[in-house]
């Protein structure tokens, strides 16, 4: 990511607090990857990338470490995998 870019992100989220693995730990939630060049995506687990980054590592800087499996490109981004259990909590309530 850019100087300019991250800089304007950080200005943006300047207060914000950022979800981190330790959210996502107790809440047995994985983390989505996303590949802005080729849009590949997979899903990591949460219990991977606590072992290798630490319990208080934010979800959205895990994509600066990541690499496409796809195309091998560095420009990944990562956000709490939500959806999914917002999908199975509607499956399984109707």
């Amino acid at each position: 990511m850019g100087r300019m870019k991250r800089e304007l992100i950080e200005r943006d989220d300047h207060g914000i607090e950022a979800t981190r693995l330790i959210d996502l730990l107790h809440g047995k939630v994985a983390v989505h990857c996303w590949c802005n060049r080729c849009s590949h995506s997979a899903e990591t687990p949460i219990g991977i990338l606590v072992a290798q980054l630490g319990l208080d590592f934010p979800v959205p800087e895990i994509g600066t470490r990541m690499r496409c499996r796809s195309c091998g490109s560095k420009d990944v981004a990562t956000r709490p995998a939500w959806q999914a259990d917002v999908t199975e909590q509607r499956a399984a309530a109707g």
